[in-house]
């Protein structure tokens, strides 16, 4: 079975992937991140994968009503 694409479902994976990876490298020890950073960096992420997923869901709306 086949599924439609969701780039905001990828960007938000991406951008959680990302904040995982700030934060295993300061537990590693490779740098030192404020426990600030990830708000901006979650919320941002979050509000710009919406933003994605609705101008998607638009897209194919105006598609499907136009065909």
């Amino acid at each position: 079975m086949r599924h439609d694409f969701s780039p905001g479902r990828l960007l938000a994976g991406l951008v959680l992937m990302l904040t995982a990876v700030v934060y295993f490298g300061d537990a590693g020890g490779a740098w030192e991140t404020p426990w600030f950073v990830v708000i901006p960096l979650v919320c941002g992420g979050l509000g710009l994968a919406g933003a994605v997923g609705t101008v998607t869901h638009s897209i194919r709306a105006r598609r499907r009503d136009s065909v």
